[in-house]
């Protein structure tokens, strides 16, 4: 369930109470005439999942939004009330929530590249240590999932300034943090700092990490669905497990590493290997966005797919 906050038009506020204080789906419904900034009314309610994407989109067509915020929290719990439809115990993504939390988090500050340098450091340390632990932590540091999935939505959603902004940002970003980690490489190699299994060739995480093969298809293909189907239908447990499973960071990283030893067949296959996974990641979240859209198309609050009353 969400709770909805806006400032409507006097003028049309009449009929957003009359249209959904009869809507089966909107709770707690509350009106504040004389709102000050904007002038109007200040309107709140309770909406379920279900009935929340036709709510939003009714809002938007009787003039609210545009220069007029829509605030939308999540509510975590309910007590009391009836229970919720859903299909499958599955509630419907709530499309506007979706796509506005994916273009909030495409803000691409500073800290952005700056969390993929340190990110880059971090995998760095675990090729050089030959550390899966590192490398792990490198992946979960990383933001750049980010930018992968706003691309995803700007192909979905056919937005080029999006698709343009995205891949633009990843090539800087891991462009960035392969200069970092190559110069941090370089350092270690100049200072004689090396490990030693490191220096006579026992390098097993890098050898992992610049040698894709089918199972880097496979992980990035099911990776990229799962982060979409977290971010749709709010499983952050999910979404984490993404970050954990995709060889982005750690490639970037072994491209900086190798090119700091002269390894260059293994430079060459960690930068296939990031182009591999980023690229499937992208392809295949724009995909299974317009697959979940599909896949919903047909839920009516209340009664499930059409022509099926939702379990109980």
């Amino acid at each position: 369930m969400l709770h909805v906050r806006v400032v409507t038009p006097t003028q049309v506020t009449r009929r957003l109470v009359d249209e959904f204080g009869a809507d089966s789906g909107v709770r707690n419904l509350v009106v504040l005439p004389g709102a000050v900034s904007p002038a109007g009314d200040a309107v709140q309610f309770d909406v379920t999942d279900g009935s929340a994407n036709a709510v939003l989109q009714r809002l938007q067509d009787l003039g609210v939004g545009g220069d007029r915020q829509i605030d939308i929290d999540s509510v975590e719990a309910v007590i009391g009330g009836t229970r919720l439809p859903s299909y499958h115990g599955e509630h419907p993504p709530v499309w506007p929530v979706v796509e506005a939390r994916i273009r909030e988090n495409a803000e691409y500050a500073p800290s952005f590249y700056a969390l993929l340098a340190f990110a880059g450091l971090i995998g760095a340390c675990g090729i050089l240590l030959n550390s899966q632990i590192l490398i792990v932590g490198a992946m979960v540091v990383g933001p750049e999932y980010n930018a992968i999935i706003a691309v995803a939505l700007g192909l979905d959603r056919r937005d080029g300034q999006a698709i343009r902004s995205g891949l633009l940002v990843l090539v800087a970003g891991f462009l960035f943090a392969i200069a970092v980690t190559l110069v941090f490489a370089l350092y270690i190699r100049w200072a004689g700092r090396a490990p030693a299994p490191f220096r006579h060739g026992q390098r097993p995480v890098s050898d992992l990490i610049n040698s894709p093969n089918l199972y880097s298809v496979v992980v990035a293909v099911v990776a990229g669905i799962v982060g979409v189907i977290s971010l749709t239908l709010s499983k952050a447990g999910a979404l984490i497990g993404v970050f954990i499973s995709i060889t982005t960071i750690p490639a970037a990283a072994d491209i900086g590493v190798s090119l700091a030893f002269s390894s260059w067949r293994e430079a060459r296959g960690s930068a296939f290997q990031l182009l591999l996974n980023v690229g499937l990641l992208i392809i295949v979240g724009a995909i299974a966005l317009r697959g979940q859209r599909f896949i919903w198309r047909n839920w009516t609050p209340g009664r499930g797919r059409r022509g099926t009353r939702s379990p109980a």
